[in-house]
């Protein structure tokens, strides 16, 4: 029998299923995380919580095990800057960044990746939560042009924007295609450009 070389990678690779976090907050993160991504609890107590918006079992946990402590520089610390949420239709985003805003929710970080328009918020705890659209609205087109557009490798973090711009440009009638055009040609840059994209400090 000849021997297989092609072992470097599974032949049929695992699906990211769910990110958890520690946390002192159990109450506030599961409020929070149903408020922003609607995540509902299938399970929750003081110590552990498991938290799904889709068919999985869960997609989010908090477990809270005695001795846990604050983070001392969570902004400047390595490790996990945020886990991302996406919508199907810019609509949907749109909407959703109108909901938050209403309900006193506002991202600290407005970016358009030319792959994805993302907005960022804060959890409870400090951690990165991103929620966006794909920029093309198919993951094979947005693939390709990351993969190979020259207008990416030379700014891959994207340009900022203010949403409430975007709010206004789709009231006026604007399609996504064109204000993702006008937003990447920096036509709708807030009034203070953030120095860096680090996680604020909240402790």
């Amino acid at each position: 029998m000849p021997e297989n070389k092609a072992t470097n990678r599974p032949a049929n690779p695992p699906k990211l299923h769910h990110t958890t976090f520690t946390t002192l907050r159990m109450n506030q993160m599961v409020e929070w995380y149903g408020l922003v991504c609607g995540l509902k609890p299938v399970f929750q107590s003081d110590e552990a919580s498991w938290l799904t918006n889709d068919e999985a079992n869960h997609r989010i946990a908090f477990l809270s095990p005695p001795g846990l402590k604050h983070p001392t520089d969570k902004g400047h610390e390595t490790g996990i800057h945020h886990t991302a949420f996406e919508f199907s239709t810019f609509d949907m985003w749109m909407n959703n960044y109108i909901r938050l805003r209403n309900h006193g929710i506002l991202p600290f970080l407005q970016l358009d990746h030319g792959i994805t328009m993302s907005v960022y918020y804060q959890d409870p705890d400090g951690n990165g939560v991103e929620i966006q659209v794909d920029g093309f609205g198919d993951w094979a087109d947005s693939s390709e042009w990351i993969a190979n557009a020259k207008e990416f490798a030379e700014n891959p973090i994207g340009t900022w924007f203010d949403p409430e711009k975007l709010v206004a440009a789709r009231e006026a009638g604007l399609s996504f295609q064109e204000i993702h055009e006008r937003t990447r040609a920096g036509e709708y840059l807030p009034e203070v450009i953030p120095a860096d994209i680090f996680l604020p400090e909240v402790w």
